[in-house]
């Protein structure tokens, strides 16, 4: 099977890449990625010798470089996205031109090339925001996105949809939780947490920290895409979740524990707005249809990856430098 994977030099991307690497000695894997601000090729130093992988810089906008790559491929898995809320409400643009415009790009290039299979990975925030006593996130809840950030990902599912009713596009669609673990940008609430404390800085936390995620290790979130890709029913959508609610205030003094910090370290700062309440996860699809379900606990999965960033201090400091970034302009002439 040959792979091509959007945005596998981000967070989720990278570990997707070494997962199939990993996991499917038959496979390759051509990662398409256009090195912004969250892309980073430090993820993935571990694989980039391995002769069945391959680094291609580019942005899934351009469309005669994507039609080169799609041609020879089998499957696309379509991580590519501008995904933070914060930046979204600032500047929605780069959001629809990546999220929305680059995932059109891409359908078309399928379509074109044969009706390539398509898998696209979005978010649970399509679905709107639940208050305290609702039932959780269904395939079958209405679209309510609240932020520029989740319209345009709301935006790329309607486009993909459209396109298997329309043209007969072999895809799949998954929505996850929040994710964490290794190499997930720390600009995000839980490398955020860990990196500050590890720097003796403190944790800030928007308004009262009431608000409920449901937490996904990313290594579970690999293995149900991977599932999906493998044996889900083409046309159809499956809900990932951790089986992990609780609110941001307890996530972070669960963090304060495991790394011997006090409340001190805790900084309360004004609320985003419009910052939805709650998201919450059934999963019951894909657990029937699939046999899925996620392995890794809220606590064993945060005691991991505290240790992952006290073992992985030169990773995540050059990205709170910027040094990273230094590479990438030297290397491409550019700055993003």
């Amino acid at each position: 099977m040959k792979y091509l994977i959007t945005g596998g030099a981000g967070f989720i991307g990278s570990n997707f890449v070494r997962h199939i690497l990993k996991n499917h000695k038959d496979a390759t894997v051509t990662n398409i990625d256009a090195l912004t601000y969250a892309g980073n090729l430090g993820n993935l130093k571990d694989v980039e010798e391995d002769d069945r992988y391959t680094f291609i810089h580019g942005d899934i906008c351009n469309q005669d470089m994507v039609d080169e790559l799609v041609k020879k491929t089998d499957i696309i898995v379509h991580f590519a996205a501008e995904s933070h809320v914060d930046r979204s409400v600032r500047d929605a643009t780069a959001f629809v031109k990546t999220n929305v415009a680059g995932t059109l790009t891409l359908l078309d290039s399928a379509k074109k090339h044969g009706n390539k299979r398509f898998h696209h990975v979005s978010t649970d925030e399509v679905f709107g925001a639940l208050k305290k006593d609702d039932s959780a996130f269904t395939e079958e809840t209405p679209y309510d996105p609240r932020s520029p950030y989740s319209a345009s990902k709301a935006a790329s599912d309607h486009l993909v949809r459209a396109y298997f009713h329309t043209h007969n596009l072999p895809m799949t669609i998954s929505n996850c939780s929040n994710n964490y673990g290794p190499f997930h940008f720390p600009e995000k609430l839980i490398p955020l947490a860990i990196t500050n404390l590890l720097e003796g800085k403190k944790v800030p936390i928007y308004g009262k920290g009431d608000q409920v995620r449901d937490w996904l290790h990313v290594n579970d979130h690999c293995l149900a895409i991977d599932k999906i890709i493998t044996n889900g029913t083409i046309g159809k959508t499956y809900l990932i979740g951790g089986d992990a609610q609780t609110t941001n205030n307890k996530l972070v003094r669960m963090i304060l524990e495991i790394m011997n910090k006090d409340e001190s370290f805790l900084e309360t700062v004004q609320d985003r707005p419009g910052h939805d309440f709650r998201y919450a996860i059934n999963h019951d699809k894909i657990t029937k249809e699939l046999g899925w379900v996620p392995e890794t606990s809220l606590d064993k999965g945060l005691q991991d990856t505290v240790q992952w960033y006290s073992q992985n201090k030169q990773w995540w400091q050059e990205i709170k430098s910027g040094q990273y970034r230094k590479y990438y302009e030297q290397q491409y002439g550019e700055k993003k």
